[in-house]
């Protein structure tokens, strides 16, 4: 069981740490948030889909996507639609706007947003399924429990700290400079990803 857990560790780690648009939104939020609390919701939103995705992934559910090659287009199309969407919306986040209550990005918009970039990700989805679901076929029984709730735990703990050094990365910043940055470069990785995704669904309709 040992072996299972550190094997669900350092994969849980392989696949969260990359630079991606759920990792760039949990920190930004963590950043721009005039408080810790009210980066919470996409923390906890974030962690729910990872952990929605990889029991998926482990009971094999998650391969329904797979086998249907229309619904793997349907999930492309309305990611792609939200990605250049949240784009847009980060590009034009000015740190004063921000900082007005949190008004710029609300519970309900934290929420909707980090769903959109974990469950309507492709790319992270086919990874999961890939990397986590194929290696809990090694286990059985208590074995690949220990081994789900592994890369479970460090998928929480990773949000959780991404969004505390986002935190503190905001308090640095006394000018709004970086912020400003951080949100353009945000952009930027959002829309890169939604090109990606799109490369990838017109190569399915071809």
């Amino acid at each position: 069981m040992f072996e299972a857990i550190i094997h669900g560790i350092i994969l849980a780690f392989g696949l969260i740490i990359p630079l991606g648009v759920q990792n760039v939104f949990v920190f930004n939020q963590g950043a721009l948030q005039p408080k810790f609390s009210r980066a919470l919701p996409v923390v906890i939103t974030a962690g729910i889909c990872d952990t929605i995705l990889i029991v998926a992934a482990v009971s094999g559910v998650s391969l329904l996507v797979l086998t249907f090659g229309w619904l793997e287009n349907i999930v492309f199309t309305v990611g792609i639609v939200f990605l250049v969407y949240m784009g847009i919306v980060l590009w034009r986040t000015t740190v004063s706007t921000t900082e007005m209550d949190g008004r710029t990005f609300s519970m309900k918009r934290q929420i909707i947003f980090a769903v959109s970039v974990s469950l309507l990700n492709p790319h992270a989805l086919l990874d999961t399924i890939g990397v986590i679901g194929t290696n809990s076929l090694s286990y059985a029984g208590e074995v690949r429990l220990a081994f789900t709730l592994t890369t479970i735990l460090v998928s929480w703990i990773w949000f959780f700290g991404l969004a505390l050094g986002g935190r503190y990365f905001g308090k640095l910043d006394s000018s709004g400079r970086l912020m400003a940055l951080l949100n353009k470069i945000s952009a930027l990785v959002v829309w890169g990803v939604a090109v990606y995704m799109a490369s990838k669904l017109i190569g399915n309709m071809l």
